[in-house]
């Protein structure tokens, strides 16, 4: 042993050296100060430089790009972190967030990568920042006897469905279509899915949380408080601290649910089937989830009605010839299968996909793209309709429409309960997309494709806020320059199309429990006296 030196402050010399070995980036000091802080302040069974990967790390440009989908942001002209943590205990984010606290780098946090502006790895306003990834914080625990489950920050959806099935056949969770999401960031916009007009959003299905603080504690509901709980369930991610586990409440399905897909080109009416459809899909029985994608295929319009009904074929059919007969489904459109598989179905997967797919946490959506969303209240009419198919067959643009109806327990459930406002009086919530492929030489076309289709909707979308869902974040809301808002004012342009009236008390919280404004990003929710 060195004289004068402890066992520990050994371990954290060779730390050290094998970190400097390894190769650090061009901020080697602040990287190696991190290094040191999160050892002296977590129990780690394994060193530190092996969970810490900067750009001079061969590994470093997978990692970061791994489980993100808009590559848009992974362009070598987007600002990259000085390093990416992926913790393995919940101890070491607590010590995270204090080093970085201590070493004044700002923080993004990751738990799935989809976030549509890449606010969780990227930044547009902060030249310094690190990332922690939750990557491997993944674990599980399913309690059926208690129809819950404690599920970490960084699994997916499709894991959580997964091990709910592993335990029964007739239970499931309220959460996302895309199943490769990471359910920390889903929960925190509201999250929502096949099973949203029978039971509200993942949000609404959450019984507690675990959350380290900008004081670096683990709190759970009872020690954050009612504010800070009803805050981060819908209250947009990245804001009030890092959620390290979700207590889910899981809700009954019956072992058969039958889906179907139906598709209907502009020669087989579309237009006039989708009108019929806005009049009626809210008005469903809340059993039934009907959702419409519209896509451009050889030159023309074709809309795929995609159905998840919890019950039997019989019972679908009945409801199907009733209310919506114009679609024209049959028997032999519908398919009955367990929950669990309808989760492959409804996110494209072909039919027998064996349901261990659901552990894969990759996307089969990796592309480069720009979004928005609406929420619409009145039917849009057909001449506009027309207008719009017209403006989806501009040449050299790949677009998709995606309409996901509300109504039933949606409607039910008031605006206040939780931070997500779009409830009672919304028919449907619409998603725009434009995409592109790499080495794409005008990629401001796709862009500008979007906000002129953006602005034709206008006059038939929610009006006085426009609204928008805070998942699909969409930086143009609210900027006069990119990535930064100069005024509380600015702040609430986009703070009010999220979360309307509940944007107030959404500032009132985070004054409260981040008044230095340390969990931030383009669109966070700001403290008062940022700007006072």
């Amino acid at each position: 042993m060195v004289r004068g030196l402890s066992l520990s402050s050994l371990l954290l010399f060779f730390q050290y050296i094998i970190f400097i070995w390894a190769g650090s980036a061009t901020s080697a000091s602040t990287t190696e100060s991190f290094v040191i802080c999160v050892s002296k302040n977590s129990e780690l069974s394994v060193p530190v430089t092996t969970t810490i990967f900067t750009p001079n790390n061969s590994s470093f440009t997978n990692i970061l790009g791994s489980s993100a989908t808009n590559l848009r942001f992974l362009d070598p002209s987007v600002p990259k972190p000085e390093f990416l943590f992926t913790p393995l205990h919940d101890s070491h984010v607590q010590a995270a967030v204090i080093c970085l606290k201590e070493l004044g780098l700002q923080l993004r946090v990751r738990s799935g990568g989809h976030d549509y502006e890449g606010v969780s790895y990227a930044s547009l306003n902060q030249s310094r920042f690190a990332v922690i990834d939750l990557v491997n914080l993944r674990r599980i625990n399913v309690d059926i006897q208690d129809n819950s489950a404690w599920v970490q920050a960084g699994a997916t959806n499709g894991e959580l469905y997964y091990r709910i099935s592993q335990k029964g056949k007739v239970h499931a969770f309220p959460a996302g279509i895309c199943t490769s999401v990471g359910i920390g960031g889903h929960i925190t916009g509201g999250g929502y899915g096949s099973l949203l007009r029978k039971y509200g959003l993942a949000a609404d299905n959450v019984v507690d949380a675990l959350i380290v603080d900008v004081n670096g504690r683990i709190l759970n509901r009872t020690a954050m408080g009612e504010d800070l709980f009803w805050a981060i369930r819908g209250g947009g991610g990245g804001s009030f601290g890092v959620i390290l586990w979700w207590k889910v409440k899981l809700v009954p399905v019956p072992a058969t649910v039958t889906v179907f897909k139906v598709t209907k080109n502009l020669k087989q009416g579309a237009t006039k089937i989708i009108y019929k459809w806005q009049q009626i899909v809210d008005k469903l029985p809340e059993d039934l989830m009907l959702k419409v994608t519209m896509v451009v295929v050889n030159g023309t319009i074709e809309t795929y009605y995609e159905a998840l009904f919890l019950g039997n074929t019989d019972g679908l059919l009945r409801i199907m010839k009733t209310r919506f007969p114009e679609l024209g489904v049959t028997q032999k459109d519908c398919i009955e299968m367990s929950w669990v598989e309808s989760a492959g179905f409804l996110e494209g997967r072909p039919i027998g996909t064996p349901v261990e797919y659901l552990l894969q946490s990759k996307s089969i959506y990796r592309t480069f793209f720009k979004a928005k969303s609406d929420y619409i209240k009145v039917p849009i009419p057909e001449v506009a309709l027309e207008g719009l198919w017209e403006r989806m067959l501009k040449k050299d643009i790949t677009p998709t429409i995606i309409w996901t109806p509300y109504g039933g327990k949606m409607s039910m459930i008031p605006e206040s309960d939780t931070p997500f406002p779009h409830r009672k009086g919304v028919i449907y919530m619409s998603q725009y997309f434009s995409f592109w492929l790499a080495g794409e030489q005008h990629p401001e076309r796709h862009l500008n494709w979007i906000k002129e289709l953006y602005e034709y909707i206008t006059p038939y979308v929610s009006m006085s806020p426009r609204e928008a869902y805070v998942n699909y974040r969409d930086l143009d809301i609210g900027r006069n320059e990119i990535g930064r808002t100069t005024s509380f004012e600015q702040a609430s342009v986009w703070g009010k199309k999220y979360f309307k009236d509940n944007f107030n008390r959404l500032v009132t919280v985070k004054s409260k429990v981040d008044p230095g404004n340390f969990f931030r990003h383009e669109q966070s929710i700001p403290p008062i006296k940022r700007y006072t």
